[in-house]
């Protein structure tokens, strides 16, 4: 499996290579918000969820309708101070469209040219990598399992097919002895005629003789 997941790795064009981050701004909550976008493709859902889970990696996580905040976020690489994290997902089947702001406090967002920028940009591209990673792990361990169960599949129907065989060749042995014994009557049922024609024989001749004896006896009639 691991060398199966080796190949397939080494064999993608570019799926793995970091997507386009850019900064621009949206409304969270009826409030304006600077920060980075960035849109991953893929089944939009499951990204949503590799995101929810890469947020509570800050801290505390709180969501409502596709808009997630982190209050008093700790991410040391855009800054040495907690701050506050808001983020939103838009979802498609084909892909998700990421927001993410960066309030260091008194509405003083990470934007392009300020500090923690640069770390901001590298963790959402670091993200989507490891993201399209899952998604073909995911897609390559679905096919193993699929083709793990058509072959388990076909190992059951040939173990019905080998009881089969066996009951039919057990099947075929009483046939055959019931053919043997069938025989076997036959042959004992033609010998039982050949008596009975003797028997028949006798029994006219003794017939014929009783009424010869018959009318023998009648004759001597005074």
């Amino acid at each position: 499996m691991r060398n199966y997941l080796f190949l397939l790795l080494c064999a993608l064009p570019g799926a793995l290579l970091a997507q386009t981050v850019y900064s621009g701004e949206s409304t969270i909550d009826k409030t304006k918000a600077q920060g980075l976008f960035l849109t991953v493709p893929g089944d939009g859902r499951q990204i949503e969820k590799d995101w929810e889970n890469q947020l509570k990696s800050y801290g505390r996580l709180t969501s409502s309708r596709g808009t997630y905040r982190v209050t008093n976020a700790d991410v040391k690489d855009v800054s040495s101070e907690p701050i506050n994290l808001m983020s939103t997902v838009k979802t498609s089947r084909n892909q998700a469209t990421i927001f993410v702001a960066y309030d260091l406090g008194g509405g003083n967002f990470v934007t392009t040219g300020a500090p923690g920028y640069s770390a901001a940009e590298s963790m959402l591209k670091t993200f989507a990598s490891q993201s399209q990673y899952n998604q073909e792990v995911r897609t390559a361990e679905g096919g193993f399992n699929d083709a793990q169960q058509t072959h388990q599949k076909s190992v059951r129907a040939g173990e019905r097919l080998q009881r089969d065989i066996e009951q039919n060749g057990k099947e075929k042995e009483r046939l055959l002895k019931r053919l043997d014994e069938n025989a076997k009557q036959l042959e004992q049922l033609t010998k039982d005629v050949e008596i009975n024609k003797t028997e028949q024989a006798s029994a006219l001749t003794e017939l014929e003789n009783r009424k010869t004896n018959v009318e023998a006896v009648k004759a001597k009639k005074p």
